[in-house]
């Protein structure tokens, strides 16, 4: 949703519902701005980010040498590739999926695989067929977003375990940017154990920081060590770690979140489900559903007030995406697909 495109329909930001983005519908946590206004933003921002690793590992329980902090974390992607890929390298890629991991593969000189998981499957992916395929490539890169944006899909822990034991000396990449809106999701850090295993999250999506750009990578100490090498000094800056100490500290704000995108996500199945739109069953913060022409349908939202993702960008021209709002919200995007569709 661009200025541009809004201005083009005498609409401004505020006037837009905006369900093209996955995040916490309930905004930022409260605290938030008044720790922005207490940075002192004349001074340098810590390098290393430690009180905000310290923290993630007080939650997490991976130590602080295991913890990366990045400018969101489309860094760490960039950063991942930047690393471990390289010319005659190949990353392997589990699509649709989030389009940033290809790009930062193909910019560190990469060859790209990409493991499709098909409509008339319904988006699952057949994982006896992937293993075999990293086992036969040994890409540097295997990327998994966990749970799967555009489609909601989630793999068990037995799934990933026989990926990431394909994996060899590759690395497995757990993109888990929606993993807190996941009810009762298995602890991917046990598998840091492993050795090629790491999680990427982004406090982007949990906590709405979006503005700000904030995420880390849970990953072996010596995967931890070659990112730190790599990442630019300052990348991270005072603003964003004051927000992400503030927004990680306040749980009751995620959970209630949490508790809205349930409601949300069930009223929006149930009802586009009522509306004959072919729904697909989703443990994120988003919905993926099929409407036919997916251009033209959110051109006729638009100009009524609501955005959706076109999700013609992920190969899939006739899906919509819907992020999960308040259900007020939610109620008024059913109002006006009645009136389009």
């Amino acid at each position: 949703m661009s200025l541009a495109e809004l201005n083009a329909l005498g609409l401004t930001r505020e006037e837009v519902i905006d369900f093209s983005v996955n995040i916490n519908p309930l905004g930022p946590p409260p605290g938030v701005a008044a720790a922005l206004s207490r940075v002192n933003i004349a001074a340098y921002p810590d390098p290393e980010c430690r009180e905000i690793r310290e923290m993630i590992s007080r939650l997490t329980g991976v130590s602080p040498g295991q913890i990366v902090i990045g400018n969101g974390s489309t860094e760490l992607i960039h950063l991942l590739a930047h690393t471990y890929l390289g010319k005659g390298s190949q990353a392997l890629i589990m699509v649709p999926t989030f389009a940033e991991y290809e790009t930062a593969a193909r910019l560190a000189g990469a060859g790209v695989v990409l493991q499709e998981a098909v409509e008339e499957n319904d988006f699952i992916w057949d994982m006896s067929a992937v293993c075999r395929e990293v086992r036969h490539r040994q890409p540097g890169l295997v990327f998994l977003c966990q749970p799967n944006n555009p489609t909601g899909r989630y793999l068990e822990r037995e799934a990933v375990e026989s990926l990431a034991e394909a994996a060899g000396q590759g690395l497995l990449v757990l993109d888990e940017a929606y993993i807190s809106f996941v009810y009762e999701a298995w602890d991917s850090c046990q598998l840091l154990s492993q050795g090629n295993v790491v999680v990427l999250r982004s406090m982007t999506k949990d906590y709405a920081l979006t503005g700000l750009r904030l995420g880390y990578a849970l990953c072996p100490a010596g995967v931890a060590r070659a990112l730190s090498v790599s990442k630019p000094s300052w990348s991270v800056n005072a603003v964003a770690q004051a927000a992400g100490l503030t927004a990680l500290a306040d749980r009751e704000h995620l959970l209630r979140g949490i508790s809205c995108v349930q409601e949300g996500r069930g009223y929006l199945h149930l009802e586009l489900g009522a509306l004959g739109y072919k729904v697909l069953p989703s443990v994120a913060n988003f919905l993926l559903v099929k409407v036919g022409g997916a251009a033209a349908l959110r051109k006729r939202l638009l100009r009524r007030g609501v955005c959706v993702r076109d999700c013609t960008s992920f190969g899939l021209s006739e899906y919509i995406r819907i992020g999960v709002r308040t259900l007020p919200e939610c109620q008024r995007l059913l109002e006006v697909l009645r009136e389009v569709k």
